[in-house]
């Protein structure tokens, strides 16, 4: 097959899933990822361990449970691509509540960074934002090539800078300078350059410093944020949280250990929504064994 036929299919499938009723593709996404939870899979043994690893005293009733949960709304998040991709301003606007504690319509005027983190609904609440306010996003690069060039064109249809992570740090200042605010999340394992290794529920974890770098550079004011996936299928809600105050502090170390306690506090209302898909812990200390 080739690779413009492979596009083609791609996107039409998107589009497909854009023009069904959100509730349809969400309750769709719901099913299809507790169907394959029952499945044993290298992606199953990730999140089981993250949950034993961050939640130690959980019972293995209630942890299996927000396992098959989590699946749930995993697969509902790729399908809901379709809608946050290719649907229109007007209908993303009516899905998502809005719920600010700084004008975003000031952002300009100070240098602003976004801090987001990797719940669920990070895509819809950035594509949200996107459409109303300038924005320079920066984004990590997918093993597909293909699905990378669709959603650079879509993430961007509504005017956001889409700036590679990978050696940005000059473009994300320029950005930042200009008056442009930037989005970023900190709170994968990207490897131990430019990352330190601190608690997150406990647990060591090779977090990056970007966002406390960053603002020391520029200035920045740093503003966290979160989309959280609405119950009954109504959408989802953007909040965008104070400027965290005293940050940067001039030690990455505190810095880092600071967001990860945010981001606990924010996992702790809506558990089943965090990325625990993703291999965080993949990167231990010198002398600790591996996890997965």
């Amino acid at each position: 097959m080739t690779y413009r036929l492979q596009a083609a299919l791609t996107t039409a499938a998107f589009k497909l899933l854009a023009a069904l009723p959100y509730g349809v593709t969400a309750r769709l996404g719901d099913a299809i990822g507790k169907l394959l939870y029952r499945i044993p899979s290298r992606r199953r043994r990730i999140v089981l361990t993250n949950l034993m690893l961050c939640f130690p005293d959980m019972d293995e009733d209630t942890r299996q449970q927000l396992a098959r949960n989590h699946f749930g709304h995993v697969l509902r998040s790729y399908l809901e691509r379709g809608v946050q991709w290719f649907g229109n301003a007007e209908r993303l606007g009516k899905l998502i509540e809005l719920d600010t504690r700084i004008d975003l319509a000031a952002c300009s005027e100070q240098p602003t960074i976004f801090l987001g983190f990797h719940f669920v609904g990070i895509e819809a609440g950035c594509m949200f934002y996107s459409m109303r306010h300038p924005v320079a996003s920066l984004y990590s690069r997918m093993s597909s090539p293909l699905l990378e060039a669709i959603s650079l064109a879509q993430r961007g249809r509504f005017g956001a800078e889409m700036i590679p992570r990978s050696g940005s740090g000059k473009q994300v200042v320029r950005a930042l300078r200009a008056g442009c605010p930037v989005m970023l999340a900190a709170d994968m394992d990207f490897g131990t350059p430019d990352s330190v290794f601190v608690p997150f529920f406990g647990v060591p974890a090779c977090t990056l410093t970007s966002a406390s770098r960053l603002a020391s550079i520029t200035g920045a004011r740093v503003v966290p944020f979160t989309t959280e996936v609405l119950p009954d299928y109504r959408g989802y809600r953007l909040r965008v949280f104070d400027a965290l105050e005293g940050y940067p502090s001039g030690s990455v170390e505190e810095d880092s250990r600071r967001m990860n306690a945010f981001l606990e506090a924010q996992i702790a209302t809506m558990p089943e929504q965090y990325y625990w898909i993703h291999r965080r812990f993949k990167n231990r200390p010198v002398g600790m064994s591996p996890v997965y």
